[in-house]
């Protein structure tokens, strides 16, 4: 198995195998905690205009996303998982635009199949790529605002890179570390609003999901996200 840790959009577009886009900090986290919570699916659009025009012509659509951390006007939700932990979606289609992850996604065009990526669920997605027998695999780290690499997207590609090839990795040294680094703006008092100390410690509570989730590209030329539970 060839296995390559790749950064941000042009990462994206040169990810061939199975591509696993990762955004720990709070898109894929977040994701999670929708289809957890019974979501139906999940359409991943780059542009906000698309999920504006989305929500238009299927008001019982949700919508939920950020710019800049910052929730979008009109927006039902943000990307905090935090925000949407105890609330029920059950057959909700979700509409998610962000910064980064979904950007990775809509550039990911080469894979032959795309996996989203968090430490909520890296040992389901190990599991999920070792039953698949894949021959290549790229572990696509969207950074911040899919500009700048970020600690917790490459910790958490070394993490599942570790799975897959057996090796031991210092996990909870790593997510301690990440405390004082990236995570700290969560822990800001300014910042509680649109980055809840909550989120990070949801987003580094590892495989707390036995799940992966999956895009494909609809007609429309959406990313369709749902759930594929491993066993």
């Amino acid at each position: 198995m060839k296995i390559q840790i790749l950064q941000l959009l042009e990462g994206a577009k040169k990810a061939n195998g199975i591509a696993v886009i990762i955004d720990v900090f709070r898109a894929f986290t977040t994701e999670c905690f929708f289809m957890a919570n019974g979501a139906k699916e999940i359409l991943a659009v780059g542009e906000t205009e698309a999920a504006y025009a989305l929500k238009k012509e299927n008001p019982d659509y949700i919508l939920a996303g950020e710019r800049n951390e910052v929730m979008l006007s009109g927006f039902d939700y943000g990307n905090s998982p935090a925000n949407i932990e105890h609330i029920d979606f059950s057959q909700k289609t979700i509409v998610h635009t962000t910064s980064a992850g979904t950007q990775g996604i809509a550039h990911a065009g080469n894979a032959s199949e795309i996996l989203t990526g968090s430490f909520v669920n890296a040992s389901a997605i190990a599991k999920y790529i070792t039953q698949k027998n894949a021959d290549v695999v790229s572990l696509v780290c969207m950074g911040k605002a899919a500009l700048s690499p970020t600690e917790e997207d490459t910790y958490c590609a070394e993490y599942i890179k570790s799975l897959l090839c057996k090796e031991c990795y210092p996990l909870n040294e790593k997510l301690h570390a990440l405390r004082y680094l990236e995570g700290k703006r969560f822990f800001q008092p300014h910042n509680q609003k649109q980055c809840p100390k909550r989120d990070f410690l949801l987003a580094t509570t590892p495989n707390r999901f036995s799940f992966v989730l999956k895009a494909e590209a609809d007609k429309r030329g959406f990313h369709k996200i749902q759930k594929i539970d491993v066993f």
